[in-house]
C-alpha cells in the first residue's frame, strides 16, 4: 500500500533514501495527535482534584461536560470520515489544532459552569470533525501494506511519550509554583498554578498547528475528478454491511471505556490513599509513562503474531488489573503495590489503544474508504465520551472514598469481558473469510 504521491513541488516520502521525511512526518503526526487533546482531557486527567476545586465543580458536573463533548463528537466522527477522504490531512489537522487553542484562552480565564459546557461542545467539533479521521487515514497510509501494527503502535506509543513528558514537566512546574508543602497551598495559589499550566498547554497546541502546516505534505489534489467535488457517503454504505466493522466498533468501545478509566487514577490515589494534589498527579503520570512502551510493543508484536491475538491478551490483562482494584486488593499504605497495579492495568489499556485501528488491515478494509470506516467505528466505539464521565462521577460521588472507585473499575472489568468475546468473534469471522479466499 504505497504512500500517495505528492504534488510535483513536494518530494515523495518513498523517494527519500534515508526515509528522513517519513520519520519527520510521523513525528509530527505523533505530536499533533496528542497535543490536540491536551486542553480538554490531559489537564483534568492529571490535575483533576485541583481542577474540581478551582472551577468549583463536583465529579458529576465535570462528567456532564465530558458528555457534551462526546455527544458533539459522535456527530463529528460520522461527518469527519468522508471529510478526511475528500480533503488533505495537513489542512484539516492544522485548522483543528489552531481552533482548539482558542478554547485554551477561554479556559485560562476560569469560565463558569455553563460556559465550560459550551467550551467542551466546541472542542468536540475542533478535535474530532477536522482532526481524528484525517490522523488515522494518514497513519494507515504511512504504514503501508505490512506494517499497520507498527504504524499505529508507533503513533500511539509516540503520543504516549509526548503525553508522559508533558505530564511530568507540567507536574514539576505545578509543584514549583506551590509552597514547599503543597497541602498548605491556598485556593488562590492552586488556581494561579493551574492557570499557568493551561497557558503553557495552549501555547504548545499553537506550536503543533504550525508544525503540521510546515511538515505534513499537502498530498495529491482530491478535487480533480467530478466525483470528488462533493462529499459522498458511498464508503459509509460499503462498510456498514461488514460484520467485522461492527465487531471492531465493539472492541474499540470496550477498550475506550478502559481508557476513560485512566481519568480516575489520580483521584483514586487522592481519595483512597490520602495523597496530596502533587502526589496524586504523580500517580496519574505513572500511567502516561506506560503508554509508549505498551503501544509500541503491541504494534511490533501484532505484526508478528497477529493484531487480533494481541488485542485478545490485552483485554485479559486489563480485566485482571481492574479486578484487583475492584476487589479491594490494594491496601492503603503500600505505595509500590498501587504503582504496580496502575502499571499493569495501563499495559492492557494502552496496548489496546495502540493497535485497535490496525484491525482494519486484518479485516481487509480498502484504503480508499478508510476515512468512512474510521468514522463509523468511531461513532460507536467512542460513545464512552458520552456516558463514562457522568457514570464515573455518579459512582464516585454516591460512594465517597475507596468504594466508589472500586465500583468504577468493576464496571470497566465487565466491559473488558465483553471486548474479549467480541475479539474472539472477530477472529472467527476473519479466519473464515481468509479460508474462503484461499480455497
Amino acid at each position: 500500500m504505497p504512500i500517495p504521491t505528492k504534488d510535483p513541488e513536494t518530494p515523495s516520502l518513498e523517494s527519500d533514501p534515508i526515509n528522513f521525511r517519513r520519520i519527520l512526518v510521523m513525528t509530527t503526526l505523533i505530536i499533533a495527535g496528542e497535543t490536540v487533546f491536551l486542553l480538554p482531557f490531559v489537564v483534568p486527567r492529571i490535575f483533576r482534584p485541583t481542577l474540581l476545586d478551582v472551577f468549583d465543580l463536583n465529579n458529576l458536573q465535570l462528567g456532564i461536560a465530558f458528555s457534551i463533548y462526546g455527544i458533539v463528537a459522535m456527530l463529528a466522527y460520522f461527518a469527519g470520515g468522508p471529510l478526511s477522504d475528500r480533503f488533505s490531512a495537513r489542512r484539516l489537522m492544522a485548522i483543528a489544532l489552531f481552533t482548539t487553542s482558542l478554547g485554551g484562552i477561554l479556559l485560562a480565564n476560569t469560565p463558569p459552569l455553563n460556559v465550560l459546557m459550551w467550551l467542551y461542545g466546541f472542542w468536540g467539533l475542533t478535535t474530532i470533525l477536522l482532526f481524528w479521521a484525517a490522523l488515522i487515514r494518514a497513519t494507515r497510509e504511512w504504514g503501508g501494506q505490512n506494517s499497520q501494527g507498527r504504524a499505529y503502535g508507533v503513533l500511539d506509543g509516540g503520543r504516549g511519550l509526548v503525553a508522559a513528558l508533558l505530564a511530568s514537566i507540567s507536574v514539576a512546574i505545578f509543584a514549583a509554583l506551590l509552597p514547599s508543602d503543597p497541602a498548605d497551598a491556598t485556593l488562590v495559589e492552586r488556581t494561579d498554578a493551574l492557570m499557568q499550566i493551561i497557558w503553557i498547554f495552549t501555547g504548545f497546541v499553537v506550536f503543533a498547528a504550525t508544525l503540521v502546516w510546515v511538515v505534513v505534505p499537502e498530498g495529491p489534489s482530491k478535487s480533480k475528478t467530478a466525483s470528488s467535488k462533493r462529499l459522498t457517503f458511498t464508503g459509509v454504505k460499503e462498510v456498514i454491511r461488514l460484520p467485522s466493522i461492527w465487531l471492531q466498533a465493539i472492541i474499540v468501545l470496550c477498550a475506550y471505556v478502559s481508557f476513560k478509566g485512566t481519568d480516575d487514577f489520580s483521584l483514586y490515589a487522592y481519595d483512597a490513599f490520602g495523597y496530596d494534589d502533587v502526589a496524586a498527579a504523580q500517580i496519574g503520570t505513572v500511567s502516561y509513562w506506560v503508554r509508549p512502551f505498551a503501544a509500541i510493543a503491541a504494534g511490533i508484536l501484532g505484526d508478528r503474531i497477529g493484531i487480533s491475538k494481541v488485542v485478545l491478551w490485552s483485554f485479559v490483562l486489563l480485566m485482571i488489573g481492574c479486578l484487583v482494584i475492584a476487589l479491594g486488593m490494594v491496601p492503603p499504605g503500600i505505595y509500590w503495590l498501587l504503582v504496580l497495579t496502575v502499571v499493569g492495568t495501563s499495559l492492557g489499556i494502552y496496548a489496546l489503544r495502540g493497535i485497535y485501528f490496525a484491525l482494519f488491515q486484518e479485516a481487509n478494509i480498502p484504503l480508499a474508504i478508510t476515512g468512512s470506516a474510521v468514522g463509523l467505528v468511531s461513532v460507536l466505539g467512542f460513545t464512552p465520551d458520552i456516558f463514562m464521565g457522568p457514570i464515573m462521577g455518579y459512582l464516585i460521588d454516591r460512594s465517597p472514598g475507596v468504594l466508589g472507585h472500586q465500583h468504577v473499575f468493576g464496571m470497566i472489568a465487565g466491559f473488558a469481558l465483553i471486548g474479549l468475546v467480541a475479539v474472539l468473534t472477530f477472529r472467527r469471522i476473519t479466519n473464515k473469510q481468509r479460508e474462503m479466499a484461499d480455497g
